[in-house]
């Protein structure tokens, strides 16, 4: 059962790294695309009649500003300090302004992506207030480069539609990486609910019929002497439970076991006359309970009957159950008490798992001794009455 975790796990984790893997190709292949824009610098450097000199700089500042924003947007993923890319934008700005001034209106385009980069690296709080700023920063330097004017209608808008767009594809992001995490976090504990079903399944059933083999092996084991056709018909009883056991089981791993009261009043008779307990047993219940809440009251009388047996040293033992009418409406209640060593109730395995169950179905459960001897556990499901047909 670790193995198969560890290996569920696994093979959560690896999911999650290839949808990451695709996320980062389709952004370095959507952002690829973007830098189509800069066509604009680069014709400009090739035949804008800038000097030499003026084209070697240009071309590495260029670069330098391609490079700076390829790492802000491709970092969007990861969580890093605010006031660090605030001041990577601010030398990202500073070079598009340098280079507008000094180069010309066709450079005012590096605008766009600085505003673009603003969105994806900085959480929205921030980023809209910046990605505006650098808009309005992309109206100043338009202003002061020649014919700026020109260029600043077609690039107002995107600036500010593409800083925008890119705050909202970074929310989208988070919010679709927190939805992935939830998602495997539900599954695990889906898991997890499903490991601990068959933990109480499996001790109510094997604790029962454990005790009921061991009660019949040593009445066959005093028999055997004195009594053989007896102390067979023991060990008949002791093959059937154990048979009845393994279908049990089968039945609990595969989630399909629903113990009903009728079915464990008749076992617990058994197993309480093969301890040599007298017995007090109610009539089965009349009326329809809903499923859940008959197994809850039917593993309850399992894993009191077992207790009983194991534990009490008891000679009578008593089982009711009747319907009464609570503040909060009525209940049906199955209390078992015995006449034993009472004691103090250990919330143990079984008393958990009998906690558990009645708690899933609005029940509650409460067992303790009930005098210097004797011991007592009762429990309570909602019931309805019935309502007109």
């Amino acid at each position: 059962m670790a193995l198969t975790k560890e290996a569920g796990n696994g093979a959560g984790r690896a999911d999650l790294a290839s949808e990451n893997n695709r996320h980062k190709t389709a952004r370095v292949v959507w952002t690829g695309i973007w830098l189509f824009y800069l066509s604009a610098p680069v014709t400009d450097l090739i035949s804008g009649g800038h000097s030499t000199t003026a084209r070697v700089l240009g071309a590495l500042g260029l670069a330098a500003f391609v490079a700076w924003y390829l790492v802000l947007v491709l970092r969007t993923a990861r969580e890093t300090d605010t006031r660090r890319m605030l001041l990577a934008l601010s030398l990202l700005a500073a070079e598009a302004t340098v280079l507008s001034l000094a180069l010309g209106r066709e450079w005012l385009v590096l605008f766009v992506y600085v505003a673009i980069a603003s969105g994806a690296a900085l959480p929205g709080e921030i980023a809209r207030w910046t990605v505006p700023g650098t808009t309005a920063l992309l109206a100043a330097t338009a202003n002061a480069v020649p014919d700026g004017d020109a260029y600043l209608a077609g690039l107002l808008i995107p600036a500010l539609m593409g800083g925008f767009a890119m705050i909202g594809v970074r929310a989208m992001i988070r919010t679709t990486v927190e939805l992935r995490q939830a998602r495997a976090t539900v599954a695990e504990l889906a898991a997890n609910e499903e490991r601990l079903r068959m933990a109480r399944d499996l001790h109510d059933l094997l604790g029962h019929s454990l005790s009921l083999i061991t009660l019949k092996s040593e009445l066959a084991g005093r028999m055997l002497p004195d009594h053989p056709d007896r102390a067979a018909q023991q060990v008949a009883d002791i093959e059937q439970v154990s048979r009845q056991a393994m279908v049990d089981v089968r039945e609990a791993v595969s989630g399909y076991r629903r113990p009903t009261l009728p079915g464990e009043l008749a076992g617990a008779r058994t197993a309480l006359a093969a301890a040599g307990v007298v017995a007090d047993l109610p009539a089965e219940p009349s009326g329809e309970l809903p499923e859940e809440a008959e197994s809850a009251l039917a593993w309850s009388l399992r894993e009191a009957v077992t207790n009983v047996v194991r534990h009490s040293g008891a000679r009578h033992c008593r089982v009711t159950l009747r319907t009464r009418q609570t503040l909060d409406g009525p209940v049906l209640e199955l209390t078992v008490s015995d006449d034993g060593s009472g004691g103090h109730s250990t919330p143990g395995n079984g008393l958990t798992g009998l906690t558990e169950r009645l708690t899933a179905v609005g029940g509650t459960l409460s067992a303790g001794p009930t005098g210097r001897t004797g011991f007592a556990l009762t429990a309570r499901v909602p019931v309805d009455l019935g309502s007109p047909s």
